[in-house]
């Protein structure tokens, strides 16, 4: 119910207020597992992603959210669990794997963090190992401009969010190569999606 609401709420803000131009949601499966891949501009990415499609999207979220009770039970409200950051966190991984095989949507920004200059970053390999482990497809999608929301630049810019044509990683966990690159192609096709708009 919490996420439901907040969801509205999000429509209204990035929908009417801001008036985010939706490209490609009909990419997104009506049904079953699959990840959602973004890059990572903004602390309102999250949310951002989410809000334009029928699925409940679930994100890992930096554990020292956690720490304090009213924060952990928004996250934990809004389908985010703990994960640790600057080293590979097994439970967390295998959360998101569960979440997947209950054919779930798994939300991931595979640069890692946050882009401090709006450019794209390397692609660490995390999506990759998930989608060998679950066979997940990927759907690729690109956020633009939400890091100049309330900015001197631009208060309320115009938003904008694509939806990409799914993707399939066939490697296995024990290619690093494999797994590495396919998360730098993924990255590039993120690059295009945001191009086409940008």
């Amino acid at each position: 119910m919490f996420y439901k609401i907040f969801k509205i709420i999000c429509r209204i803000w990035f929908g009417l207020i801001l008036r985010t131009k939706v490209i490609g949601a009909e990419n997104i499966p009506k049904d079953g597992a699959f990840i959602l891949a973004a890059n990572h501009v903004s602390n309102w990415d999250p949310p951002f992603l989410g809000t334009f499609i029928d699925r409940e999207v679930c994100y890992m979220g930096k554990e020292e959210l956690f720490k304090n009770p009213i924060m952990a039970a928004i996250c934990r409200g809004l389908h985010v669990f703990p994960v640790k950051r600057g080293a590979a966190d097994k439970t967390a991984i295998k959360t998101a794997i569960k979440i997947l095989k209950d054919g779930k949507c798994f939300g991931i920004f595979p640069e890692g963090t946050r882009s401090k200059t709006g450019k794209l970053g390397k692609a660490e390999s995390g999506v990759s190992l998930i989608a060998a482990m679950t066979k997940a497809i990927i759907i690729p999608a690109a956020i633009v401009d939400t890091e100049k929301i309330f900015s001197k630049e631009k208060f309320f810019p115009r938003l904008a969010v694509v939806y990409g044509k799914p993707m399939k990683f066939s490697g296995s966990t024990k290619d690093k190569e494999a797994m590495a690159n396919f998360a730098q192609e993924l990255m590039n096709e993120i690059a295009k999606l945001k191009a086409s708009v940008s």
